[in-house]
């Protein structure tokens, strides 16, 4: 029996040892996956305490907790887990040394990657592309290039860090000389190759160039690829190519947001602004949802059609998304509100921003410049000022900017000084074009003369017609022919020195010169824009033409203008005939004046909307002087707030009184309005960004305008 029980007993220990390592093993996966799980949800130090011999025994575990630091992206942390990786005596393996030196190229530890690098005793190819990343993460392209031209041996991650990083830092035909080479060396391109080269020629506006590289993307078969065939697209259009780019977009089997993203950003960078609305709504029906990139694109595009509407709809799907804290998302919102003339909304978004950045207070100062409020500006800036920020050149544009809008011309000039002396910013030609404008609108035309051949940059003939339409301002005839040489000289197709040349003539009523300038206009066939006026009413855009009769409405609003037209003049309004520089009789004036495109928008919309409701009004061109007259009048009356946005800055009408003081007129030429005294003298100011080429709704010397800085 003994005998039996000992068999018995060596059979259960043979069990048991069977069943204990099948259970070891099963424990062994088991603690691996919760030791994983913890890593992935950042818990660090629990992880390395409660699996200490495990990590011990098994140092590949270490990749887990780097890689959690990483994303945590804390660097007590990745110091705390570096010192127990060189106490376990891991620190010369090289898996595990390539982990550390990724970590702390990610958080952007660029000296301790270096020194990492240096003391280790194994490297290969991936050691040297982390810190080739490293360096370009850093800007040190000088380091990268040397440490890529010495290593012995390459592979296609080694050319893709250099070419991304050179495409990065706009060093694009570097980057594309670099695939030519990588290809000769037998080296393939991938996804992110074609990417980064498409990005560069993007950056070149090398249309020529993006069309070799799709040769590439055909030939290796990323036709159809998502991320390629986004970067492709994307190419076309900043190359001014929009249906090919739309076609690519258009071809692909299936797309994702970032595809989306490229078609709404290429439409809207590419004026098409409309479009970018309606392939937005094309979007959200295909069942996609926008992020902050989609949002911005739309958001701008209804900033550039002053459709309040349409974006406070996209704002409210802001916050639904979840991005109405991130700063490029405030910024376009700070823009659009102020542009639709709701200055006090983009106030309130910026005074509730939490993170902000140099872009957004410089927009924040921008609109107040654009709403006449240069002393808001200023006091904004010098908020920036203490809030330490690096203040760049596009925040001294939007200051210059607004002072030059507000009429504070020595304030202004101080900011110049200070923006060279103290900051030590270089200024470009734009902040140029506004000093002059500061100088113009003051009666010194000399100073802006002077400083116009005197600086550094080369002119071009947006900032020689701003000094031309001071001219104009001043009444210097002398100047102003010699000024309008110099721009025709550069560009004989800008059709604002043969209209300020035409207004000198008309305003003497030399009307044989009026009749040559135009017909050398029509010999070289130089084009002008007419006055076009827009509103939205219920989501609705009406626009409107001088003299429109396409409105399905013009009946109606032609007898509210008649009747309208009859009280103001009863309240002491007198039309400027004197301001239509045409050959007619003073009826035919009165009409032309009243059937400006601004003054059927705004009965049009006192025909319906309700009492008291605020009306926004968009202009393409400046205000004419009559019509800024008229407005006044109109908001006393009516007892409206009417909001115009000119070509160049907006105007607050309210009980008989702009908001711009009407600065809008020349400073030796202003209207006097008080208690139906009216003393109306023809005279109009340049603009800053948009050149004022021509006269209003005159006639045609409709005004014109021309973006100082072209997209």
């Amino acid at each position: 029996m003994g005998k039996s029980r000992g068999h018995l007993l060596r059979h259960s220990f043979g069990s048991l040892r069977f069943f204990s390592s099948t259970t070891a093993t099963t424990t062994i996966s088991h603690s691996r996956e919760e030791f994983t799980d913890l890593c992935l949800r950042g818990h660090v130090k629990e992880a390395s305490n409660r699996f200490k011999s495990e990590i011990w025994s098994d140092p590949t575990l270490f990749s887990h907790l780097i890689k959690s630091c990483t994303l945590k992206k804390s660097l007590t942390l990745a110091k705390q887990l570096h010192s127990l990786i060189i106490a376990s005596g891991c620190s010369s393996d090289k898996f595990t040394c390539n982990h550390l030196l990724n970590m702390y190229t990610k958080l952007g530890q660029h000296q301790t990657v270096v020194a990492l690098f240096g003391v280790m005793p194994r490297k290969n190819i991936m050691s040297c592309n982390i810190l080739i990343n490293g360096h370009m993460q850093s800007g040190d392209l000088e380091s990268a290039r040397k440490v890529f031209n010495v290593m012995p041996e390459r592979n296609i991650a080694t050319w893709n860090a250099m070419v991304a990083g050179l495409i990065q830092y706009e060093f694009n035909e570097e980057g594309l000389r670099l695939l030519s080479e990588m290809h000769q060396l037998g080296f393939f391109p991938d996804e992110f190759t074609l990417g980064s080269v498409l990005r560069g020629c993007a950056g070149l506006r090398g249309l020529r160039a993006g069309r070799q590289v799709h040769g590439y993307v055909v030939k290796f078969g990323f036709e159809l690829n998502l991320v390629v065939g986004s970067s492709l697209s994307h190419m076309y259009m900043k190359c001014g190519s929009l249906k090919e780019g739309e076609k690519v977009i258009i071809s692909m089997p299936s797309r994702n947001v970032v595809a989306w993203n490229t078609l709404i950003a290429g439409k809207a960078q590419n004026c098409y602004f409309e479009e970018v609305l309606y392939q937005y709504n094309l979007m959200r029906m295909a069942g996609f949802r926008p992020d902050k990139i989609t949002l911005v694109s739309v958001i701008s595009s209804c900033s550039e059609l002053a459709t309040l509407g349409q974006g406070q709809q996209i704002h409210a799907e802001v916050t639904k998304t979840g991005v109405s804290m991130v700063v490029s998302v405030i910024t376009s919102l700070v823009s659009m509100y102020s542009k639709c003339g709701c200055l006090e909304d983009s106030v309130k978004i910026f005074s509730e921003s939490k993170d902000r950045d140099v872009v957004l207070w410089s927009s924040m100062i921008a609109a107040y410049g654009f709403h006449g409020q240069g002393k808001e500006a200023i006091k904004l800036f010098e908020r920036m000022e203490q809030e330490n920020l690096e203040v760049n050149d596009v925040a001294f544009l939007s200051l210059l900017y607004a002072c030059s809008h507000s009429g504070l011309k020595d304030i202004g000039m101080e900011f110049f000084d200070l923006m060279m002396n103290k900051y030590g910013v270089k200024p470009r030609l734009e902040h140029y074009n506004c000093v002059v404008d500061l100088l113009g609108r003051s009666g010194c035309l000399d100073e802006a003369e002077a400083l116009i051949r005197s600086m550094p940059v080369k002119a071009d003939t947006i900032i020689w017609i701003t000094l031309l339409s001071a001219c104009k301002i001043h009444k210097n005839a002398d100047m102003a022919a010699r000024i309008a040489e110099e721009v025709l000289r550069l560009d004989p197709q800008v059709s604002a020195s043969y209209v300020l040349l035409a207004n000198i003539n008309a305003s003497a009523r030399r009307w044989q010169g009026v009749s040559e300038v135009r017909k050398t206009m029509r010999d070289r066939n130089v084009k002008k824009e007419p006055g076009i006026s827009w509103l939205e009413i219920k989501n609705q855009v009406h626009q409107f033409c001088i003299a429109d009769k396409s409105h399905p409405n013009s009946t109606e609003i032609d007898l509210y203008l008649e009747e309208l037209m009859s009280e103001m003049k009863k309240c002491g309004y007198v039309p400027d005939t004197a301001s239509v520089l045409h050959d007619m009789d003073n009826e035919e004036k009165e009409y032309n004046l009243t059937h400006h495109s601004e003054k059927l928008a705004i009965a049009f919309a006192l025909m319906n909307t309700p009492e008291g409701a605020p009306i926004r009004v968009m202009k393409n061109l400046r205000v004419c002087s009559d019509c800024h007259v008229a407005i006044k009048y109109i908001s006393k009356i009516k007892k409206r707030e009417i909001i115009v946005r000119d070509a160049s800055r907006f105007h607050h009408f309210k009980n008989g009184k702009c908001s711009c003081g009407d600065y809008c007129l020349s400073f030796n030429h202003r209207k006097l309005f008080n208690k139906g005294e009216l003393r109306l003298l023809f005279g109009f100011r340049p603009s800053v960004y948009m050149v004022q080429q021509q006269l209003g709704d005159h006639g045609w010397l409709a005004n014109e305008s021309l973006p100082l800085i072209p997209e």
